[in-house]
């Protein structure tokens, strides 16, 4: 599937905030090594609900759908950890929303839904619920999905950026390896 068009829907971790540049965040290498077109418009701080200005017409979903794509990443819902105490509710309702928005308005599209991305050892019991949740409406809309992303980070401060938030440029490579396995396993492999 090469020169295909492939949109991400993510937060900072796609956007890669910590990175050196835009060509060292794992979304940009995974992209380069399979001769991939990449469209990402991931936002900083970005969640199903957190830090969601609007919904609908100009939103990242929206955005994602103008761009036709054909293979469509989700990696968001690390943000969401942050509000769950007062919008689990509503971070549950929209995850399956903006699933269901983007398979019916792509119904040619792939869709690979990554598990949430975590930055330190200690995990909230909220990051369990919130990934059960992106994980059923991945299933529901016959998304692809890749288990353990919250893991790739653990028990390595090495790979994180001097703000302690974010990857930086290690840890990209190493994200950006261990996705190259899980689409590998999807047969989706690097062109090299």
């Amino acid at each position: 599937m090469s020169e295909a068009r492939v949109a991400f829907y993510g937060d900072s971790y796609t956007l890669g905030v910590g990175a050196t540049s835009p060509v060292r965040r794992w979304s940009t290498i995974v992209c380069a090594a399979r001769g991939w077109r990449e469209f990402n418009p991931s936002v900083n701080g970005l969640g199903f609900v957190r830090n969601r200005t609007n919904f609908g017409d100009g939103d990242l979903p929206s955005q994602i759908v103008a761009s036709r794509p054909d293979i469509v990443f989700v990696a968001m819902g690390l943000n969401d950890n942050f509000g769950f105490a007062t919008d689990s509710d509503r971070i549950r309702v929209q995850v399956s929303t903006d699933l269901e928005y983007l398979r019916l308005a792509l119904p040619m599209a792939r869709f690979i839904v990554v598990e949430p991305f975590w930055y330190t050892d200690d995990r909230p019991d909220s990051l369990s619920v919130i990934t059960g949740w992106i994980k059923a409406a991945a299933e529901f809309i016959d998304a692809d999905y890749i288990i353990g992303a919250s893991h790739w980070l653990e028990h390595h401060p090495e790979w994180m950026a001097a703000d302690g938030l974010h990857p930086n440029v290690d840890g990209y490579a190493r994200m950006a390896e261990l996705m190259d396995v899980a689409l590998a396993a999807l047969r989706l492999p690097a062109l090299v």
